[in-house]
């Protein structure tokens, strides 16, 4: 009886462990980086006007250009259509959770 009380203890120890193990592991995929979730955004949302060899506008073709931008960047995209200052300009307002990924990332320090 107490061999039964005391394997059973644990795996009971070990399935916690291995949960814990896995929900690091998850929150390492959920990192917020330029490279993979900025830029194929900012691609898709503010060319041609912030790449500058189509462009008049502020460049945002860079890491850098975007990192130093980001305050920026993230009051004009949470404006409404109408609100002056507004991006993307001519297009549709950005989703919510998309505009929260600029915030992650800025909140999550800028990984490049």
């Amino acid at each position: 009886m107490k061999k039964v009380l005391l394997l059973s203890c644990l795996a009971i120890f070990a399935v916690v462990l291995t949960q814990c193990s896995s929900s690091k592991k998850a929150a390492k995929a959920q990192t917020i980086t330029y490279a993979t979730n900025i830029q194929p955004i900012i691609s898709s949302n503010c060319s041609p006007c912030h790449f500058p060899d189509k462009g008049r506008a502020r460049a945002l073709n860079t890491y850098d250009a975007v990192k130093s931008n980001i305050n920026d960047i993230i009051s004009r995209i949470e404006k409404h259509p109408g609100d002056r200052g507004f991006m993307p300009m001519k297009r549709e307002r950005l989703s919510d959770s998309t505009i929260n990924i600029f915030k992650q990332w800025r909140d999550g320090g800028l990984t490049e």
